[in-house]
C-alpha cells in the first residue's frame, strides 16, 4: 500500500530523528547565519516555509542542519541544550513562552498564513460533513489552540482527551443526526497539534453518527498527502499556507488567508479535494532562537541573521 510503503521510507530517510548534515554556504563567511547551527524536522531542507524558504528569500546559509522533529522535544531540547542556534517550531506553542524563546519577525512575509483548514475528499463531502466539519473550524479559537498545545505538550494530557473535552465545551457533540451515514477515515501529521486537531473533527463526526477510524502521526505531508489523494484517507485537518506551499512551491507570501485559501481550493479541486473553511486559529512556521542568542547577536527579525557576524 502505499501509506505502508511512504512511512518506511520516511523511517528510513529520517535516520532516527538525529541526522545532521552540512549545507554549504554559498555567500561570505562573514555573514552571521554560516556560523550557526540550524534544527528543524528532515524535510526542512526542501520546504518552502523552511530551509528553501530562508535561503532564496532572505538569502541564509547555514553552517550546519540537524535534522530533529517537527517542532517537538528533540528541537525544543536541542535549542535550549545550544546544540542548535536557530530552531523551526510552530508558532502556537506554548513552550515558546515557557522556554523564553524569541520569535523572528518574518520581515520579508515569506510564510502563508497558517490558518487551520480541513480538507476532505470529495466524495464525503456530502452537505452534512460540511457542515459539521465547518462548524468545527468555527469554534476553534487561537486561545484554545495554545491551551491545547500546552495541555499535551507541558502537562503531557492525551490528545484525544484534550479533543473530547474541547467537543463537549464547545457543545459540538449534538448527537445522532436522522439520514444515511459515510465511513471516513482521518488522518493527521506528525506532531500532537495535529493528532489533537484530527480527533476533534472526528470526533464531531463520531457523535453525529458516522463511523470514524483514525489514522495518527503519519508522518509529513509527503506520506499524508499521497495518502489523502489515493483514497487511503478521507480527511485531514490542514494548514493553509503550508498545504499550498507544498503543492506549489512558488507560492511564497504576500497572499491574505483568503487570496491562500482561494489557491489552495483551486490546487486541491484539480486532485479530486474539497478544501472547506478555515479557522481562525493558526500555527505557522516559526523562527526561533534562545533569549541568550537573540541578546548576544541582537536578533529581532530574520534578516538579522544575515548581517555581518
Amino acid at each position: 500500500m502505499l501509506l505502508a510503503v511512504a512511512m518506511s521510507a520516511a523511517a528510513c530517510g529520517s535516520g532516527g530523528g538525529s541526522t545532521s548534515s552540512s549545507t554549504t554556504p554559498t555567500t561570505t563567511a562573514a555573514q552571521l547565519s554560516t556560523k550557526l547551527v540550524f534544527g528543524g524536522p528532515p524535510e526542512c531542507k526542501t520546504r518552502p516555509t523552511c530551509l528553501l524558504g530562508l535561503e532564496t528569500v532572505y538569502g541564509l546559509h547555514f553552517k550546519d542542519f540537524k535534522a530533529l522533529d517537527s517542532g517537538g522535544p528533540l528541537t525544543k531540547s536541542a535549542l535550549s541544550n545550544g546544540q542548535i542556534d536557530v530552531a523551526r517550531l510552530f508558532s502556537s506553542d506554548e513552550a515558546i513562552q515557557i522556554k523564553g524563546y524569541v520569535l523572528l519577525d518574518d520581515d520579508k512575509h515569506y510564510q502563508l498564513a497558517g490558518n487551520v483548514i480541513p480538507v476532505i475528499r470529495n466524495d464525503k463531502a456530502t452537505p452534512e460533513v460540511k457542515s459539521l466539519l465547518n462548524s468545527v473550524s468555527a469554534a476553534i479559537t487561537q486561545d484554545d489552540l495554545t491551551s491545547i498545545n500546552k495541555a499535551i505538550d507541558i502537562d503531557h494530557a492525551d490528545p484525544g482527551d484534550q479533543a473530547t473535552q474541547f467537543i463537549q465545551k464547545k457543545g459540538l457533540n449534538k448527537g445522532t443526526t436522522p439520514g444515511p451515514k459515510e465511513s471516513l477515515t482521518v488522518g493527521s501529521f506528525n506532531f500532537t497539534e495535529s493528532v489533537a486537531l484530527a480527533d476533534i473533527y472526528g470526533g464531531v463526526l463520531k457523535d453525529a453518527g458516522y463511523s470514524v477510524s483514525f489514522k495518527n502521526n503519519l508522518g509529513a505531508r509527503e506520506i499524508v498527502e499521497p495518502a489523502l489523494q489515493s483514497g487511503q484517507l478521507d480527511l485531514i485537518p490542514e494548514y493553509a499556507g503550508n498545504a499550498l506551499n507544498f503543492l506549489n512551491p512558488q507560492v511564497m507570501g504576500g497572499l491574505t488567508l483568503d487570496q491562500t485559501a482561494q489557491q489552495l481550493t483551486t490546487a486541491m479541486t484539480a486532485k479530486g479535494l474539497t478544501v472547506l473553511d478555515p479557522s481562525n486559529a493558526t500555527d505557522s512556521d516559526a523562527i526561533a532562537v534562545t533569549k541568550a542568542t537573540a541578546d548576544k547577536y541582537q536578533l529581532t527579525k530574520i534578516s538579522d541573521l544575515g548581517k555581518k557576524a
